[in-house]
């Protein structure tokens, strides 16, 4: 597999793994309710690192497409 490969697939999984995150999210506000206290401050459960995981996935990703087409981020 190519380095390009490589990339790709790992985009690939990191969307899949934040589309799964967000069906999580989906079923656990449904169920439970979510405030904003909860979901900016939550120390528990499913939201308990959840904003800063997802965050941390879509930064990857959008650097992963800037190395796939041989681009930048511009600060």
């Amino acid at each position: 597999m190519s380095d390009r490969a490589a990339l790709i697939r790992e985009k690939q999984d990191l969307i899949s793994q934040m589309l799964d995150m967000q069906k999580q999210f989906i079923e656990y506000e449904h169920q439970h309710g979510v405030s904003g206290k909860d979901y900016w401050a939550s120390s528990d459960g499913l939201l308990a690192d959840y904003r800063q995981k997802y965050l941390d996935m879509a930064d990857r990703v959008v650097d992963l497409a800037h190395q796939i087409v041989g681009s930048r981020r511009v600060d």
